[in-house]
């Protein structure tokens, strides 16, 4: 088995060129037909670029420009914020031992809550005055004033029981 191994003969090669032309001369049988042609004479490139004559006349090669490092978010990074904000890693750790149970830190911050909330306590009772706060005066107007239109609906009611 010789796949598609063919063998030309003289006489189809002269049959070729009277179809097609050749080089030199037109297609006699095809009207108007020229075989194409290479658009190089000279196909090593490789040796044309490389030439002398080729390299003095082109430009020196551009330099690739200089990369910076990509920006990082001191939020998220913590050698950032580190570098930005000398202080951050120590403040988190304290933080962290505050919210700690049965740590020296902690107890001082549950005992500035406990005496945060008595100073509010001793605020609230010198100046909200129970009964005499917003609120309640406005509920105690409303009151009076529901007190005030039952008795008078009352009173009709009774009007009505007595006509009849």
């Amino acid at each position: 088995h010789f796949g598609r191994f063919l063998i030309f003969t003289e006489g189809a090669f002269k049959k070729l060129t009277e179809i097609y032309g050749s080089d030199s001369e037109a297609a006699p049988l095809k009207k108007g037909y020229h075989m194409p042609r290479a658009a190089m004479e000279n196909a090593d490139l490789a040796r044309i670029i490389n030439s002398t004559e080729v390299q003095s006349v082109l430009k020196p090669k551009l330099e690739a420009p200089k990369t910076h490092e990509p920006k990082r978010n001191a939020l998220k990074n913590k050698a950032v914020m580190d570098s930005l904000n000398p202080g951050s890693l120590k403040r988190k750790a304290a933080l962290q031992k505050s919210s700690e149970k049965g740590t020296t830190e902690f107890k001082e911050v549950q005992d500035k809550k406990k005496a945060r909330q008595a100073e509010s306590k001793e605020h609230n009772k010198k100046h909200k005055k129970g009964e005499e706060t917003f609120y309640k005066t406005l509920m105690k107007a409303f009151e009076a004033k529901a007190a005030e239109a039952a008795a008078k609906k009352a009173g009709e009611e009774d009007a009505q029981e007595d006509e009849e």
